[in-house]
């Protein structure tokens, strides 16, 4: 039986069908690879960390082994030199901020409960003394906050507390014993708390040797990443596992501009990082912010994955001036610099380091950093969430989206 041929607008509806399958369908099979890259991940992960810290770390000083390699320069005799200068920088930064890290982060742990306590008192105080510049709609809202973040006991009744009723102790009558049972008694109390000391020494002491092991293995791995650079990007193709074919080529096209955005990002990211938090720490310490070196080193550890570093500068900036001062004009004056640095990195940062190389749209951005924490969990799903994205517009735009135009 012969079937007329659809019309226009029937054959519309079916491309429209067929390529919503499609994404469905490799939607599903991002979100398989991402789970089960999560579990292999959780299984080898005091494995492969030190690889992936390292390849990280070549592709920062990739740049200047390249330029010196320009100049003319051997390439091991680069990547010497660059690895002293990076030693010099390391051990500089560490001599300079992490003493100064270590003294604010026991200040600020000793005095968490404090500031807890206190933040509700500062927020009321500020809420029934607002500037003349705030309008009565934030007056309103930020009084409705301090309110639900610790309500107010000044005005509660006094409880009456009852006086202790106080009970002679009733004569207990004396047990005979001897001393080798009073010696087993605590003999037996005493070894499984033994045995969980015991246990949490030697775990600790084994996660101490993984992570020094580990970090003892990333210049060893970041070395020969750097010393083999050519010899990688020359013949990797030659180790994938499928005969020579046009399905080799498109997967090796696929991997390498997989590769391009995940070199991008990270590198991008980590100088954008770095850039951020510097520009934090400057602005803390011009406003006489407490913990603001603490503050900085938060901030570029965090601005790793987007969002949550501005974020959680912002929030946690914000606390530590309204506790400090209790007062309108350091927590404006921490927004302004919230608002600066996220204005020059917006205008200037980012598109001279990065550029559209990524070019994510930031609402794809988050669902990514959703998806990512949820799949992968923690701070490593966020980190590989914006990559793994990039990875999937890759494969969109090359399948779906546009022709090939190689």
């Amino acid at each position: 039986m012969n079937f007329p041929p659809p019309t226009e607008k029937q054959a519309r509806v079916i491309w429209l069908a067929a390529t919503g399958l499609a994404l469905a369908v490799i939607v599903a099979l991002i979100v398989a690879l991402v789970w089960g890259l999560g579990r292999v991940l959780h299984v080898l992960g005091p494995v492969l960390w030190p690889v992936a810290v390292a390849g990280v770390l070549a592709c920062m000083l990739d740049p200047v082994v390249e330029f010196l390699v320009r100049k003319r320069v051997p390439r091991l005799r680069a990547i010497g030199v660059v690895f002293v200068l990076a030693l010099v920088l390391i051990i500089g930064l560490a001599a300079s901020v992490v003493p100064q890290v270590v003294v604010e982060a026991r200040d600020l742990a000793a005095k968490t409960s404090t500031m807890a306590t206190q933040l509700p008192q500062r927020a009321k105080e500020m809420a029934d003394h607002p500037p003349r510049w705030l309008p009565p709609q934030a007056v309103s809202v930020f009084r409705a906050v301090s309110e639900s973040v610790g309500p107010s006991q000044t005005n509660a009744a006094p409880v009456e507390v009852p006086a202790p009723l106080v009970v002679a102790p009733e004569p207990v009558a004396p047990q005979e014993s001897t001393v080798f049972q009073s010696v087993a008694g605590q003999v037996a109390k005493l070894l499984p708390k033994f045995g969980a000391w015991l246990s949490q020494v030697f775990g600790f002491v084994g996660a101490v040797f993984g992570v020094i092991a580990g970090l003892a293995l990333v210049p060893i791995y970041a070395f020969y990443f750097l010393l083999e650079k050519q010899g990688i990007s020359a013949q990797w193709r030659d180790y994938l596992p499928v005969r020579d074919s046009q399905f080799k080529e498109e997967l090796a096209f696929v991997l390498s501009s997989i590769s391009d955005y995940l070199v991008a990002f990270f590198r991008g990211q980590v100088l954008v990082a770095v850039c951020d938090g510097a520009l934090y720490t400057v602005g803390f310490l011009l406003i006489g912010l407490p913990y603001a070196v603490l503050i900085g080193v938060m901030a570029t550890c965090l601005t790793i994955i987007p969002f949550l570093g501005a974020i959680t500068t912002c929030v946690t900036a914000l606390i530590v001036a309204v506790v400090a001062y209790g007062d309108w004009q350091h927590p404006v004056l921490v927004l302004a610099v919230f608002a600066v640095v996220q204005v020059l990195e917006g205008a200037i940062i980012q598109p001279k380091i990065m550029g559209d190389r990524v070019g994510l749209h930031p609402v794809v951005i988050i669902l990514a950093l959703m998806v990512g924490t949820t799949l992968l969990g923690g701070i490593l799903g966020g980190i590989l969430a914006i990559p793994l994205a990039a990875a999937l517009r890759v494969i969109m735009f090359r399948y779906i989206w546009k022709k090939r135009t190689v």
